[in-house]
């Protein structure tokens, strides 16, 4: 690919290639935009088939967080950091160490925190090197929960926007994916430990699910009887009000949008859509999206009060606005006839070029 061009096309400001020849460590980091403040994105490991592969996830998923960040009001930029190789190979203490050192060296423009492959004692490793990570045990830790927290609050959002009605109750749904995110929403779905324990309990009619790992699937099997597997394969057909993608991106695309029977799709998962015009036909055919950035935003708005200083009730009321967030959206598309996932771009780039022309002065602080 022609990155330079890729990175004039998007506004990407900087890819970093890194390797350490001692831990294998090899990968890359890639900053959006810092307009709002320093680019946040997490570490993630993957097994990629090449070289470019992992490039342009790296772009693709930078300014997904740029977007997300915006979307959520904070001030914070997109970036991400992807590692290539298997992830139940390379992994060590000094794996993680050599990552932090790498990130160290770009001076705070850029900071991470877990992702896909990675954890949190991942990034206790990576903060032996640097000041530039969060997500850390006895902070904000594990993301998951208040990520999933976040898709309940906008499935319920896309509930009110679709029926009139936003409670859980008597609808049903189809997860893709129980791993981590997956897994704490469909605990939701089934009114189980909320983090909000204000909140009323509410429990869905009817939950199927899929996935790939088999642990993953006996965990749910187990726990969870009356979730119902099915083949990965057969997920995006069933009749449910709603799919809710929580694995990898680019499932939505010219092989699955005609496969749809749903009334509306809201899940974790980033870079859903393969394409945008692929937003454009699932407004055409009456299936209302919840942009993955806005809907998913939980776990950056967790991580962003451990730079403030971090209280879990205080994250989880401020991941709660995602439904208010996505109200509005839906308002924009409605109004100006276009495809949500078109509406959270004005959105958010409505919302950078704000800030950018109130900070043109100089004002010493």
């Amino acid at each position: 690919m022609e990155k330079f061009e890729y990175m004039e096309k998007y506004g990407h400001e900087q890819l970093v290639y890194f390797f350490d020849k001692i831990t294998g460590l090899r990968g890359v980091t890639c900053i959006h935009d810092t307009s709002l403040g320093p680019a946040l994105g997490g570490t993630r490991i993957w097994n990629y088939e090449n070289e470019e592969e992992a490039i342009l996830d790296a772009f693709r998923l930078s300014r997904g967080m740029t977007y997300k960040a915006a979307c959520a009001g904070l001030n914070l930029g997109g970036g991400k950091t992807v590692l290539y190789g298997d992830p139940k190979v390379v992994k060590s203490e000094a794996y993680f160490r050599s990552l932090g050192r790498f990130v160290q060296s770009l001076n705070g423009r850029y900071i991470t925190a877990e992702d896909v492959n990675t954890n949190t004692k991942d990034m206790s490793y990576v903060a032996m090197e640097t000041d530039y990570v969060v997500g850390l045990p006895g902070k904000s830790g594990n993301p998951s929960p208040v990520t999933a927290w976040g898709i309940f609050m906008g499935i319920k959002a896309t509930l009110k926007e679709v029926f009139g009605d936003d409670s859980i109750k008597d609808r049903s749904f189809a997860v893709q994916g129980a791993g981590q995110t997956g897994y704490y929403l469909i605990k939701y779905l089934l009114g189980e430990d909320y983090p909000d324990k204000n909140y009323k309990t509410e429990k869905a009619s009817k939950i199927y699910f899929t996935e790939i790992n088999d642990d993953h699937i006996r965990r749910m099997k187990n726990e969870h009887p009356q979730v119902e597997f099915v083949k990965p394969d057969d997920i995006y057909s069933l009749e449910v009000d709603i799919f809710s993608p929580c694995a990898l991106g680019a499932v939505i695309n010219d092989v699955t949008v005609p496969q749809f029977k749903c009334k509306a799709i809201a899940g974790s998962a980033n870079n859903v859509l393969k394409d945008a015009v692929h937003g454009r036909q699932l407004k055409e055919r009456g299936i209302l999206y919840a942009p993955d950035y806005v809907i998913n935003a939980g776990g950056l708005i967790n991580v962003y009060h451990e730079l403030q200083g971090y209280n879990r009730d205080m994250a989880v009321k401020d991941v709660e606005l995602i439904y208010d967030r996505l109200m509005e959206i839906y308002k924009i598309s409605k109004n100006k006839n276009i495809a949500t996932s078109d509406a959270a771009d004005r959105f958010a780039e409505n919302r950078i070029k704000i800030i950018k022309e109130i900070e043109s002065n100089y004002i010493r602080r």
